[in-house]
């Protein structure tokens, strides 16, 4: 390694460092120096600069690993680095920029579903279905093209992202849907499925053909949600105030909290979610994977007992558990992927990954009954849309499911690595929205828009 080289390698593992917020500047000024004394050191005992900076990184400790040491030492400075940006020059300036970008971004979903009253198409009753129709159209746009901004998207990717959101508003605008109908209904439901792979591709910028770009993705997804449950829980609070306030002295809100605050609140709200995500994530531990290990052994438990009292059912399976089926599976699924995303993959298996497999399992026999009633009940009744999207669905998983669980056990057995199974689970996430998009494209025509 030349010395530019060992520079280079120096400037990266700094940049890295220096991403992670528990760390301030003076400490990752302070950890390069030690660094550089660690490798000074191996060379004049005779290693080479290359073996000197691997060794001297190696005796450092993993990045993370010292995030978490400052972390502990500064608390009171990382508790505040949670609501207020660094003040280290450059740093600062970004988090600003990209705060006001997020602040515009909100303000503009806020406006977007508003912006239809303007041409004549309040939010009242008679028009419900054109605000169903286009809910995940009014923010997920705006969110893809706060990512691309801040990702620096290429021309070719954007144009492509611009044409997906066109088309998806093309579809479900000009379908001549019957009222109440059941292909309606299905694609309200996907299209926000389908459209989440334009945003993670925005995500994840130049990086979404990459495992790790992917997986980065599936953790951002995981922590917008809990974030969004956690601002949706306080907006609630502030509306339930504001109505008790103003009712207690005669002022109706009713219209102002029906017609503004919920849809203008919820839109924002999901962009500031994100925007906390991406701000935060460096600070605090993601909860995603910490819910996943409090979650999984007791999904465990459940799904275990479920199967052994199934045979018992007196009437089979009705056609309300096969929706809380697929729900429970996609829970499963979700919990899988989390763990995964946390989990590191050089690491030996453990109890933990003995409890996944048993989960994926179990999962696996419920979605194999929940087949089971759905080719029943298509054999009995024919095809519906319903019906078709519901196999559709658990055919997915269970393929999913199955291969996982094969790469879980081949890894139990030290005969599989575990980046398989990542690979595994990113590569499979265009499965879902290719689905979702085939539900809302092709199953109106299909079943003649009923």
């Amino acid at each position: 390694m030349t010395t530019d080289s060992l520079e280079s390698q120096i400037s990266r593992w700094r940049a890295y460092l220096a991403a992670r917020r528990a760390v301030a500047t003076q400490d990752v000024a302070e950890l390069e120096d030690h660094l550089r004394e660690q490798i000074d050191g191996l060379q004049r005992s005779g290693l080479d600069p290359d073996e000197a900076f691997l060794v001297a990184v190696k005796r450092m400790g993993s990045l993370d690993a010292l995030s978490l040491q400052f972390a502990r030492e500064h608390s009171a400075r990382l508790w505040k680095q949670l609501v207020m940006p660094a003040t280290d020059g450059g740093g600062d300036a970004a988090a600003r920029a990209d705060a006001r970008a997020a602040g515009l971004a909100a303000i503009g979903a806020a406006l977007a579903i508003k912006l239809p009253a303007l041409f004549g198409i309040p939010m009242v009753d008679a028009y419900a279905g054109f605000y169903l129709h286009n809910l995940s159209l009014f923010v997920l746009p705006i969110l893809t093209a706060y990512f691309g901004w801040k990702r620096q998207l290429d021309p070719i990717t954007t144009r492509w992202l611009v044409a997906a959101f066109l088309g998806a508003a093309a579809v479900v605008n000009l379908y001549p849907y019957s009222p109440g109908g059941h292909t309606e209904g299905l694609a309200v439901l996907h299209l926000p499925i389908a459209l989440w792979l334009a945003v993670g591709i925005a995500y994840a910028g130049g990086r979404w053909g990459s495992v790790a770009g992917r997986m980065d993705f599936v953790r951002f997804t995981g922590e917008l949600f809990i974030y969004g449950v956690l601002l949706a829980l306080g907006w609630g609070v502030l509306i339930g105030l504001t109505a008790a306030l103003f009712g207690a002295i005669g002022v109706p809100v009713e219209t102002l909290i029906g017609r503004w605050l919920l849809p203008c609140g919820g839109m924002a709200g999901i962009v500031v979610a994100a925007w906390l995500v991406e701000a935060k994530q460096s600070v605090i531990e993601n909860m995603a994977p910490v819910l996943t290990r409090v979650f999984t052994p007791l999904f465990a438990v459940v799904l275990v007992v479920f199967l052994l009292a199934l045979p018992f059912a007196e009437h089979g399976i009705p056609r309300d558990l096969l929706i809380t089926f697929d729900l429970v599976l996609v829970v499963v699924l979700g919990l899988l992927l989390y763990a995964v995303s946390a989990r590191d993959a050089a690491a030996p298996a453990g109890p933990f990954d003995l409890l996944q497999v048993i989960l994926v399992v179990a999962a696996l026999l419920v979605d194999a009954a929940a087949l089971g009633a759905i080719v029943l009940r298509i054999s009995e009744y024919g095809f519906s849309p319903n019906r078709t999207a519901a196999l559709g669905l658990n055919l997915i998983l269970l393929a999913n499911l199955a291969w996982s669980a094969l790469l879980y056990a081949g890894f139990l057995r030290a005969r599989t690595p575990f980046s398989a199974l990542e690979r595994w689970q990113t590569a499979y996430l265009p499965v879902y929205a290719g689905w979702a998009a085939l539900v809302v494209i092709g199953f109106p025509p299909l079943f003649a828009f009923i």
